[in-house]
């Protein structure tokens, strides 16, 4: 005779819930969401939220203390009629055509001379590559005395060849200049990726164009350059990002000055919403930058980015 308890442990609807086993699928998917977790919390927290955020006060003002006021299209007219908006945008575009090249140039051409199997090698690649995870309050700190009119290390190596005293920080002219300059202290990052590029080209090309008499240039120029455009490709596109949102700089060691000379975008956002207290119109050029910057991104793509080769692009 069967017993109530023996039903009870055959019939599985009246099992418990919290016994019941999961398949193989649904324990994959749940080890799989744990993972990805992180990142949708993070774009969640860090993008999507605020994104919407900015969206609302595009078209409300507020001063951080009192509610928000609905003011409809005025802040995106007032980007038509701000005097400061266009010296932010030339000081911005100014340095990115400028510090971008620059800090790629010299970036490859220090991975070039870095990629030689010597003795001590990796002391000097760990030399080039540590100014790139310096603080950026320590970096700044530092060509802040550097770039010193009285006493900086700069001026002292100028007048010591004979050059007049330059006053890099103090002078709407050389200001900008004396950033560019400081943005080449840390190529470092963009170099360890053009080495781990450089050494991943097989031996058999280069082996191959001496057989065939290639010399320096030519194994550069056919080689080199073509297997190397993917890399170049990204570090274009990272520093051209990063040189649009430069902020640290001209906040510690300029303010933005003189006569708004390094005035970037990104701080000019920061002033507007910080000191102004208008948080509506400092969230108008925020989207403002979005824009800017998926604009030229796209063109970068569309003009730059079918003339990197892939070796095997179907695969």
């Amino acid at each position: 005779m069967t017993t109530t308890a023996e039903v009870r442990n055959t019939d599985p609807r009246a099992q418990p819930l919290l016994k019941r086993r999961l398949t193989l699928s649904q324990r994959r998917n749940i080890t799989g969401y744990l993972f990805i977790s992180p990142f949708i919390l993070g774009f969640l927290l860090w993008f999507l939220i605020p994104a919407l955020i900015a969206l609302y006060l595009t078209v409300h003002r507020w001063n951080l203390i009192s509610a928000p006021q609905f003011v409809g299209l005025d802040n995106i007219e007032h980007l038509f009629n701000d005097p400061l908006l266009p010296q932010a945008l030339k000081a911005t575009f100014t340095y990115t055509i400028v510090a971008v090249p620059l800090g790629l140039l010299i970036s490859f051409g220090l991975a070039m001379l870095l990629n030689n199997q010597l003795p001590g090698i990796g002391i000097f690649r760990t030399i080039f590559y540590l100014p790139s995870i310096i603080p950026a309050v320590a970096s700044a700190a530092l060509w802040a005395w550097i770039f010193n009119t009285e006493f900086g290390l700069m001026n002292v190596l100028i007048r010591s060849l004979g050059g007049p005293k330059v006053p890099w920080l103090q002078s709407p002219d050389w200001a900008l200049p004396a950033l560019i300059i400081m943005s080449l202290w840390s190529v470092g990052g963009s170099m360890i990726i053009f080495l781990a590029g450089l050494q991943g080209i097989p031996d058999i090309y280069y082996e191959a164009a001496e057989i065939d008499g290639a010399g320096r240039w030519k194994k550069l120029r056919h080689i080199t350059l073509p297997m190397m455009s993917p890399v170049i490709f990204f570090n274009l596109i990272i520093g051209f990002i990063n040189s649009f949102q430069v902020f640290v700089a001209g906040y510690l060691i300029t303010d933005g000055g003189p006569t708004n000379a390094t005035l970037f975008l990104v701080l000019y956002i920061y002033r507007t919403a910080f000191r102004s207290l208008n948080m509506g119109y400092a969230a108008t050029v925020s989207w403002l930058l979005f824009f800017i910057l998926m604009g030229l991104s796209f063109l970068v793509f569309r003009y730059i980015g079918n003339r990197v080769y892939y070796e095997n692009p179907g695969e």
